[in-house]
C-alpha cells in the first residue's frame, strides 16, 4: 500500500486490509505493508486523526511507522498498490528494471467506487472516515480476488 508520506492513506489502507482478512479470510497467506514515496515522515507513526478514526472501527495503526519504498519492495513484493495515480506513476518511475510486481491503483479493487483514495491531510474527520470507507471496499475487493486465485 503506498501513497506520499505513509502517514494517513496508506497505514490505514494497511491497518484496513489486516482487519478484512482476520475477519473474513483468516487463512489467507498475505504479506501486508505500507511505504511512501517521498521520504518526509520516515519514522512517524500515522496521523492522529487516521489512528482515531480507524480505532473507532476497531483498527490499531499505532504499531505503524512511515517509511519510503524501497527497491527492495519491488522484488520482494508481487503487488504494490498506489492510492492515487501520481503515486501510480511516482512508483513507475522507482521501479527497477528487473520487477515483477504489478502496480496498480488500490481502489481497482473496489466495485462502483471511485478510482483514487483522496488525501484526507488537508481535511477535516470526515475526510478520514472516507478514506476508511473507501479502503474498506477496496480490502474486501481485493481478498475476494485473492481467496478466487486460490
Amino acid at each position: 500500500m503506498v501513497c506520499l508520506g505513509n502517514i494517513c492513506r496508506s497505514p490505514t489502507a494497511e491497518g484496513v486490509l489486516r482487519h478484512v482478512i482476520a475477519g473474513e479470510a483468516p487463512g489467507l497467506n498475505v504479506e501486508v505493508d505500507s511505504a511512501g514515496t517521498a521520504d518526509y515522515h520516515v519514522g512517524a507513526p500515522p496521523d492522529r486523526r487516521s489512528q482515531h478514526a480507524a480505532l473507532r472501527r476497531g483498527i490499531d495503526l499505532s504499531g505503524l511507522r512511515a517509511r519510503r519504498v524501497d527497491p527492495g519492495d519491488f522484488l520482494k513484493f508481487d503487488l504494490i498498490l498506489a492510492m492515487d495515480r501520481q503515486n501510480l506513476r511516482d512508483l513507475t518511475s522507482l521501479r527497477p528494471a528487473v520487477s515483477t510486481a504489478r502496480l496498480r491503483l488500490f481502489m481497482e479493487y473496489a466495485v462502483d467506487s471511485c478510482v483514487e483514495v483522496p488525501d484526507p491531510y488537508y481535511g477535516d474527520v470526515s475526510a478520514f472516515e472516507r478514506v476508511l470507507d473507501l479502503t474498506t471496499l477496496a480490502a474486501r475487493g481485493l481478498v475476494a480476488e485473492l481467496r478466487r486465485a486460490g
